[in-house]
C-alpha cells in the first residue's frame, strides 16, 4: 500500500503535485456531523452559495484549464470547454432540481392534502475519473449539495491536484469544510470509502469493470443510493451521408477528441460495403493532418496524448491484437514516443474478424465494419452489451426514424457526433452502461428522494365494522 499519492505531468513526466494518503473514515465522520446543518438551509441558501463557486471558477478559469492540462495531456482548447462545463453546472442544476424534485400538495376529504416533498439522502461518496477530472465529478457534487447532502469526494489518483483546486473552489464560495470532503488516495482508499457505513450512498463515474465490481458490493445494502456512470462501445453508422468531407470531420471528432477518453467516443464505424472507399480515404487523410501534441506546442495540437505509459500501452496492445486476428490498418496506431504515452490515431477495418470482442478499448482506436444492408448496420450497432451512445450519419430523415426507433442506446444523435451530449438533458445508458439511472439534468432524482405524506389538522377515525358490542 503506498503513503503517497503523486501526480505527473504525462506529457512530460514532471511531477506537479504530491501528498499523502488520506484517511476516509476521519472525512466521512467529519461529514456526518456537518451534512445536517447544511441539508437545514434552504434550497435558495444553497443555490446561491454555488453561484459563487461558479463565479469563482470563472475568476479561475485559465489557471484551471491549465492544470486540468498539465494532469491529464489534454490540449487547453479542451479543458477550457470543460471548466465551462463546471461553470454552467450550477444553473442547470438548480433548474433540475425545481423541476425534478418540486413539492406538490393536493387536497384531500375534511381538510386532508396529500403531499409530496423530497429530502437529501444525507452523506454521498462520490468517485471521480481522470478523463474529466473537474466537469464529470462536479456532475455529481453540485447536484447533491443542491439537495442538501454532504460530499466525500476521491478524485482518480492519476489526476488528485484537479480534484483538490475544485473542492478548494467549493470552499473559497461558502460550502462548509466538513460538507464537501477531499480523499487523497488510491484503490484502496476508494474501497475503504465505498464499504463506509457512514455513507448513504455512492455516484460513480469510470470503467465498467470498477463499475460491476461496486455493484456486487452494493448488492447486500439495497439501503444505500448506487449511480454509476460507466463505458460505452460505441457505434457511428454512415449510411448515404451526402457530405462526405463534413461526415469525416463528425467522425473524427467522435473518435479521436481526448484522445479517444471519453465514454461515448465512438468505438466502432459502421458503414455500406461497396460505398465506403471514398469515405475511407478521406478519413484517412484528416487523420493523417491530426496534430498531436503537449498542451502548450505550436501549433496548438488537435488531440493531446492518453494518461499515461500504460494506458497507452493497453491501447497499443489492443491494435496489435486486431491486427493478429485478421484486421486491415488503415491508420496505423503507433507510439510517437516510447517514454510517454502519445498515441497516432488509429483506423483498422475488423469486418473479417469473425469474433469480435466486445470491450471499450480507452484510447484513439477506431474500427471499421462493412456490412451489406441498413438492417445488418443496425443489428450490428446493437451487437453490445453496452448501450451508451450512438450515432447515424446520413442524410434521409426516414433512416434516422428507423434508426432511432431501433437502436438501444441512451444517447442517439443524427449528424451529430457520439459524443455530442447536452448537460441540460439525462445522460446515462443501458446494459453495462450503467444502472439506468442517468446523470446530467435527471442527476437531482438520485441526490435526494421522495416523501409521501397524507396530512390533516387533526386526528379523525372511526371503526365503523369488525368491532364486538361494548361490554356494560
Amino acid at each position: 500500500m503506498t503513503n503517497t499519492i503523486i501526480s505527473t505531468n504525462p506529457a512530460t513526466g514532471e511531477t506537479i503535485w504530491e501528498q499523502p494518503v488520506g484517511d476516509a473514515d476521519g472525512h466521512v465522520k467529519a461529514a456526518r456531523g456537518a451534512w445536517a446543518e447544511w441539508a437545514s438551509q434552504s434550497s435558495t441558501y444553497r443555490i446561491e452559495t454555488l453561484r459563487r463557486f461558479a463565479n469563482i471558477v470563472r475568476g479561475k478559469k485559465d489557471e484551471f484549464a491549465a492544470l486540468i492540462s498539465s494532469e491529464t495531456g489534454k490540449p487547453l482548447w479542451e479543458t477550457a470547454t470543460e471548466v465551462t462545463a463546471v461553470i454552467n453546472k450550477v444553473d442547470i442544476s438548480a433548474e433540475a432540481y425545481f423541476e425534478r424534485t418540486p413539492s406538490r400538495n393536493k387536497e384531500g376529504d375534511l381538510s386532508e392534502q396529500n403531499s409530496l416533498r423530497h429530502k437529501p439522502h444525507g452523506v454521498l461518496a462520490v468517485l471521480g475519473p481522470f478523463n474529466f477530472p473537474a466537469h464529470l465529478p462536479n456532475g455529481h457534487i453540485i447536484p447533491a449539495l443542491i439537495a442538501g447532502n454532504a460530499i466525500v469526494f476521491k478524485p482518480s489518483e492519476k489526476t488528485p491536484a484537479t480534484g483538490e483546486f475544485l473542492v478548494q473552489c467549493y470552499h473559497e464560495a461558502g460550502v462548509p469544510e466538513d460538507v464537501i470532503r477531499l480523499v487523497v488516495g488510491g484503490p484502496d482508499q476508494g474501497k475503504e470509502l465505498a464499504s463506509h457505513d457512514g455513507i448513504d450512498g455512492l455516484l460513480f463515474t469510470g470503467s465498467v469493470r470498477g463499475g460491476m465490481a461496486l455493484h456486487q458490493q452494493f448488492a447486500s445494502r439495497p439501503d444505500k443510493i448506487l449511480a454509476l456512470e460507466l463505458g460505452g462501445n460505441n457505434p457511428l453508422v454512415v449510411w448515404d451521408s451526402p457530405d462526405l468531407d463534413a461526415t469525416a470531420a463528425i467522425i473524427v471528432q467522435s473518435a479521436f477528441m481526448t484522445a479517444g477518453q471519453r465514454c461515448t467516443a465512438a468505438r466502432r464505424l459502421i458503414i455500406e460495403e461497396g460505398k465506403h472507399e471514398e469515405l475511407l480515404e478521406k478519413l484517412r487523410k484528416l487523420i493523417e493532418r491530426i496534430i498531436v501534441g503537449a498542451p502548450d506546442e505550436k501549433p496548438e495540437p488537435f488531440m493531446g496524448c492518453v494518461i499515461d505509459n500504460r494506458s497507452a500501452e493497453a491501447v497499443t496492445d489492443g491494435f496489435l491484437d486486431l491486427m493478429m486476428k485478421g484486421g486491415n490498418p488503415i491508420a496505423h496506431l503507433k507510439r510517437i514516443e516510447d517514454d510517454k504515452p502519445f498515441l497516432t490515431p488509429g483506423l483498422i477495418d475488423v469486418t473479417g474478424i469473425e469474433k469480435r470482442a466486445d470491450e471499450e478499448i480507452f484510447g484513439p482506436l477506431l474500427q471499421v465494419i462493412r456490412v451489406p444492408d441498413f438492417a445488418t448496420a443496425i443489428r450490428e450497432a446493437n451487437n453490445t452489451r453496452f448501450g451508451l451512445s450512438a450515432s447515424l450519419l446520413s442524410g434521409s430523415p426516414d433512416l434516422y426514424n428507423q434508426f432511432w426507433a431501433n437502436i438501444r442506446a441512451g444517447i442517439v444523435n443524427w449528424n451529430k457526433p457520439t459524443n455530442g451530449a447536452s448537460s441540460a438533458a439525462p445522460f446515462g445508458g443501458i446494459g453495462l452502461s450503467g444502472n439506468h439511472r442517468p446523470s446530467a439534468y435527471y442527476a437531482a432524482d438520485y441526490c435526494a428522494y421522495p416523501v409521501a405524506s397524507a396530512e390533516a389538522p387533526s386526528a379523525r377515525a372511526a371503526i365503523k365494522t369488525g368491532l364486538k358490542d361494548p361490554e356494560f
